[in-house]
């Protein structure tokens, strides 16, 4: 058996410090390896233009193996093995090569708006679906080869324009998450439908594991129970959602559950009250619901959200004497926090920078002592 270090893509993001990978992200290299394969076969094909096809065993006793990670971020070493009894002739593993060559040359002309088509046949864009897919904002892949003094990086955007450059595509997949109803499943065909808060509804298909979780959502409908469903959703060119692929993960939500009531709010406009009242910015509720997401525990009871004539939010708690109201503008990433004592009249009042983490903790300290105190 032959070794040799073939690739070493350098994975950047947050997910990817301290030397880890996402279990999902094998994936990514798996289909790579798929791509590489393809791409090696039309490379022989080009030297051999009196072929149709590769020949028979072309790959056979040939594979690319996860070998090691190196310092950097996560630098996953992959390497072409070939076993000691392989009839795989030597002289191939240069397709194998330029087959690599090709697939990091496609994704550096696709960073620099170049023709990617020059590097890549047209049928083999289409393994780029599945490659990346997984990727967040603010993450990339690094590619480079021995010809290359920067690296390739593959982001989330760069693959969807190498999906894109195939004209025989016209939908692509990503990973998805959306919040709906649900209006009706199909308990014979696995199958239902998830309302948006646009009215839209999304077709979807359901495996056994996650099939409660929709029927109780079902159930609920007339109540206005909401899922929160995560998985493999089809979009096409204009990046409009056409159906969910695969449910990965599907839960039941809170009534009070922030991401979904702030998606209500967006579909305010100017005018909103009365001919009066501005509509929160996209950009303001987007913020704010990171911020949640990333500062406020789940075991905390959630306030309700109310939109104000101002643009901003206006978040309420009601806990044992206590009313509490925290007034957001989501502009200005900062909050007025105002706390009523009903049976003493007591109050307080704070301003809070939301930027910051300690006004954070600060607020989650207040309702959680006043949650156990009225516990």
């Amino acid at each position: 058996m032959t070794t040799r270090p073939f690739l070493r893509p350098r994975l950047t993001g947050a997910r990817f410090e301290g030397h880890s990978i996402p279990l999902e992200f094998l994936k990514d290299l798996a289909v790579l390896e798929e791509m590489i394969v393809e791409v090696a076969k039309t490379e022989f094909l080009k030297d051999h233009p009196g072929r149709k096809r590769s020949p028979r065993g072309f790959t056979e006793g040939i594979e690319m193996k996860l070998t090691g990670l190196e310092d950097g971020s996560a630098i996953p070493v992959i390497s072409l093995v070939v076993a000691a009894t392989s009839l795989f002739p030597p002289d191939n593993q240069a397709y194998f090569e330029r087959a690599r060559d090709s697939v990091v040359n496609a994704i550096a002309a696709a960073e620099q708006n170049q023709s990617i088509t020059d590097h890549l046949p047209e049928k083999t864009l289409s393994y780029f679906d599945r490659i990346g897919r997984s990727l967040r904002d603010g993450e990339a892949i690094e590619f480079t080869t021995s010809t290359r003094s920067t690296p390739a990086k593959l982001t989330k955007e760069i693959r969807r324009k190498l999906v894109l450059a195939s004209s025989k595509v016209q939908e692509l997949t990503e990973d998805t998450t959306i919040r709906g109803i649900v209006p009706e499943a199909d308990q014979e065909k696995m199958t239902f439908d998830v309302q948006l808060i646009d009215g839209r509804r999304i077709p979807a298909t359901v495996g056994a594991q996650h099939l409660d979780t929709i029927i109780d959502a079902f159930n609920g409908y007339r109540c206005g129970s909401r899922v929160f469903l995560q998985g493999i959703g089809r979009f096409n060119r204009n990046e409009r959602l056409l159906s969910f692929d695969s449910i990965e993960h599907a839960s039941i939500l809170d009534p009070l559950d922030i991401p979904a009531r702030l998606d209500e709010l967006r579909t305010l406009k100017d005018g909103w009250l009365e001919g009066q009242g501005c509509a929160p910015s996209q950009e303001g509720l987007d913020w704010l619901s990171q911020a949640f997401g990333q500062h406020y525990p789940d075991e905390l009871p959630l306030p309700h959200l109310y939109p104000t004539a101002e643009g901003g939010i206006r978040a309420e708690w009601s806990i044992g004497q206590n009313e509490i109201t925290l007034e957001i503008d989501v502009g200005a990433h900062s909050g007025q926090w105002h706390r009523l004592d009903i049976d003493s009249d007591a109050d307080e009042t704070k301003t809070l920078k939301l930027d910051k983490p300690k006004d954070w903790k600060w607020l989650v300290d207040q309702v959680r002592q006043l949650t156990g105190d009225a516990a």
